[in-house]
């Protein structure tokens, strides 16, 4: 700890009379000083509210506020009378911690300050980052990287917090962003998967003249992290030929034919990305419909641009108002059924996060919103 240069300043010159009276049994001493409030106390060029008490042309000054000053805490034990002073030690931060992929990057209104969507895995698998001046940001070198030049497809390893909106998904601040590789990017139908000694091998492939065939195959390991749209985890062994993918993978890649290239993330997209424009409508009707008045001065987002998703219904926990509604939802989470979510971004985002409000599919109800911090 760096020392703290003590500073007592006189205003006024000259000795302070003082006088002092011991006690017989010589353990405690009955003193007399003056006390000058035109002398000041200052700590590093600071001034501060203390005044010494001169007694026999000492300086005396408070111990436990004079001990706060320089950076050390006091502490007094009764039983065996002792004053102990002990250094302040520096309360490390504690940041969460995220490995993953940058799905989207885009600035805000804020000069310098860009929103950051990732997926990975760590403390948190689905998060919003925002990136700013006061981010550390580099790559594994420890060269200094912008973040306009962050983009979709790079790998990175994120410190966030330690304060977090929880919202769906969670957004903070980041800490610190270390960049790694640029992925290449490819969303497709999965042709085939198979199992192989050392994890699980993707097949992707195209239609030429009516035939198709192999185009590239991507190899997955114990590394690779297989999720949904909403950073859950989805088993090797639930996917199958058909399934719409967004693979991350290489960039290095093999010259054979197919070429091959390992594959770092892969996720899962649902039906949420397919539902027909007329549903999507009808939904951003219905939400703006019943969006409070007190928040649609806040909503930055155009009702005919709100994000609508069928999300899964599991990990979801709504705010609710009645007593049906939240036997609603219990229903279908029991059932592991499906949720619509409509998403509006607000002026409170880097706060508090968006307004998400989570529709029943079938009565086509607003189960309530989800939490915003």
């Amino acid at each position: 700890m760096q020392k703290k240069k003590l500073l007592v300043v006189m205003t006024a010159v000259g000795l302070l009379g003082t006088s002092a009276g011991v006690g017989a049994s010589g353990l405690v001493s009955k003193v007399t000083g003056v006390f000058h409030k035109d002398i000041a106390v200052s700590v590093n060029g600071d001034q501060t509210s203390l005044h010494p008490v001169y007694i026999q042309g000492k300086a005396y000054l408070p111990a436990r506020e004079m001990a706060d000053e320089l950076g050390y805490t006091l502490n007094w034990n009764s039983k065996t009378k002792n004053i102990q002073i002990n250094s302040k030690e520096e309360q490390a931060v504690e940041y969460a911690r995220m490995l993953g992929v940058i799905v989207d990057v885009v600035p805000t209104d804020k000069e310098g300050q860009y929103r950051v969507e990732v997926l990975g895995y760590g403390d948190q698998r689905w998060m919003i980052l925002y990136v700013d001046k006061d981010t550390e940001l580099a790559d594994e070198s420890g060269k200094a990287v912008g973040a306009a030049d962050l983009k979709a497809g790079t790998r990175i390893m994120a410190e966030f917090g330690p304060a977090m909106a929880m919202s769906y998904p969670g957004q903070s601040h980041a800490h610190k962003v270390v960049v790694s590789a640029q992925t290449l990017v490819k969303e497709d139908v999965i042709q085939s998967i198979e199992k192989t000694e050392d994890g699980w091998q993707v097949k992707f492939g195209e239609t030429k003249d009516g035939q198709t065939t192999t185009s590239i195959v991507l190899n997955a390991g114990k590394e690779t992290s297989v999720m949904t749209t909403q950073g859950i985890d989805v088993p090797f062994a639930n996917l199958k030929a058909g399934d719409k993918v967004r693979a991350y993978y290489g960039p290095i890649m093999t010259k054979s034919l197919p070429p091959q290239s390992p594959l770092h993330f892969l996720v899962v997209l649902s039906d949420k990305e397919q539902l027909a424009p007329a549903t999507i409508e009808e939904y951003r009707e219905l939400s703006w419909k019943n969006m409070p008045a007190d928040q649609k001065s806040h909503v930055t987002t155009k009702k005919e641009d709100a994000r609508v998703e069928e999300v899964d219904s599991a990990k979801i926990t709504v705010m609710m108002s009645s007593d049906e509604q939240k036997k609603k939802l219990a229903e279908i989470q029991a059932a592991n059924g499906k949720l619509i979510s409509i998403v509006y971004n607000t002026d409170q985002d880097a706060l508090i996060g968006p307004i998400v409000m989570i529709f029943d599919p079938e009565s086509k109800t607003l189960l309530g919103f989800l939490p915003r911090k």
